[in-house]
């Protein structure tokens, strides 16, 4: 058998320890907003099947409301990335503190429109009468810490951008452990029921958010960087991250759609799905830290005009992206024995939690693979190709998915559909990678 070069073998060996020391801490960071879900289903789930109903509407709400400037996060890494590997690290951190402000001026609008609107949103995913209350007062409460949230991720941008995985990580665990005993204390300590969950977690988060405003402003100091609000970096913060809204947008409007299907199935349905959902999220956050690996390492090549080593970086992280799949799909599979109790005891939940978790697990693969590129693509500043290809997906997978009743398909088939999402959204990022399209250097993208 042929062995590869010393030299190819020494790029592989040096791409899998960077790929590692920004992956793992990464991985800790993303798992966090997932965590606090998963934590107040858990304890929620405790209080009733239309308790956990509610909050299920309620999280897929406020994960919409800040998900969706996902971008403060991701258009930032890519960005700081691209500076840091042309040299210039003041200009890495100013455009940072550009995301940071525009991050509380998009959660103040968020919190304005929230708060009245909460019934109306409610509504419209045809939720049942006793879900509903529940729905409503987690989701204003919980829309107090969206600003909070949003700074977080703008934050968490600026040093992903430089490299620096670690600190994230340290937040998070911190503010896990903080929201597990508030969401406790003032469930069953305190009483206030489904109220006192979203407390908790607000309080989590604007703590979370504290401790990053303070490192990120030590950093802007120690370089000279004004902290002052600039107009015309917020403006073009915001265009550079519009792309990415689109795309996200329209992924949100699967999940949303997703989501309002299964509340159309029943409490026991629509709880199933939560519980699931909030399952898939930690599956996507731990494959998205690969993801965020790339952005930061192809963002630095393209900034130093290292193309080759940016294809490279890419094709090793797709490997990286199809192992971890299926070692996740395996752990889904040999862990629902356990996993299925912690959060319900409804023999109606048990039974139509079964088959979705199996269609998750054998998904996962292909997940690896479309987070990755994803990642290659956002750190290469290719936003409006994934707005497109998002959109597309979009269109395809809505009919589908909103034909799952008329069928007398049930909460499987709906988790059907979201396997198609994602094998279409591989299709779309594989061509582009494919292509080549996407590699351009220098500090900026033009």
């Amino acid at each position: 058998m042929t062995q590869a070069p010393a030299s190819a073998r020494s790029t592989v060996r040096r791409h899998d320890r960077e790929i590692v020391a920004l992956a793992v801490p990464a991985f800790g960071a993303l798992v966090a907003e997932p965590l606090f879900v998963m934590v107040d289903s858990a304890i929620v789930g405790h209080l009733g099947t239309p308790q956990l109903a509610g909050l299920g509407v309620a999280a897929a709400l406020l994960t919409t409301a800040v998900n969706i400037f996902v971008f403060l996060a991701y258009a930032t890494t890519a960005a700081v990335a691209r500076r840091v590997g042309a040299g210039d690290l003041p200009g890495a951190i100013r455009q940072g503190m550009d995301g940071i402000w525009l991050a509380l001026l998009l959660g103040a609008a968020v919190i304005a429109a929230a708060l009245p609107t909460a019934p109306g949103l409610v509504d419209l995913f045809g939720t049942s009468d006793t879900a509903a209350p529940y729905a409503i007062t987690y989701l204003r409460v919980s829309a107090l810490g969206i600003p909070a949230m949003l700074v977080v991720l703008a934050a968490t941008g600026v040093l992903r951008g430089l490299h620096d995985t670690r600190t994230p990580l340290y937040v998070a665990i911190g503010g896990f452990t903080a929201n597990a005993a508030l969401n406790a204390g003032l469930v069953y300590g305190a009483g206030l029921g489904i109220a006192g969950s979203a407390w908790g977690t607000v309080t989590a988060q604007w703590a979370m958010a504290a401790v990053y405003l303070a490192v990120v402003v030590r950093g802007a100091r120690r370089h000279g960087t004004s902290l002052r609000p600039d107009a015309a970096g917020i403006r073009a913060c915001a265009h550079a991250g519009a792309p990415l809204l689109v795309r996200t947008l329209s992924l949100r409007a699967v999940m949303l759609i997703a989501t309002a299907v299964a509340a159309r199935l029943g409490d026991a349905d629509v709880a199933a799905h939560q519980i699931v959902l909030t399952l898939w999220s930690l599956l996507a956050f731990a494959l998205d830290a690969i993801a965020i690996a790339g952005q930061a390492i192809i963002g630095r090549y393209l900034g130093a005009e290292d193309a080759e080593g940016a294809r490279v970086a890419c094709r090793r992280m797709v490997q990286w992206g199809i192992a971890a799949g299926i070692v996740l799909g395996l752990l889904v599979i040999a862990s629902r024995p356990l996993f299925i109790p912690l959060f319900t005891t409804d023999t109606a939940v048990k039974d139509a939690l079964l088959p979705v978790l199996l269609v998750t697990a054998l998904v996962q693969p292909v997940s690896g693979v479309v987070y990755v590129l994803d990642g290659v693509l956002m750190g290469a500043g290719d936003g409006p190709y994934l707005a497109g290809a998002m959109i597309v997906t979009l269109a395809v997978f809505a009919p589908v998915a909103l034909l799952v009743p008329a069928w007398g398909g049930g909460l499987t088939a709906v988790w059907w559909t979201m396997a198609l999402m994602m094998t279409l959204r591989l299709a779309t990022l594989w061509l582009r990678a494919r292509s080549g399209r996407w590699i351009v250097t220098g500090a900026t993208r033009a």
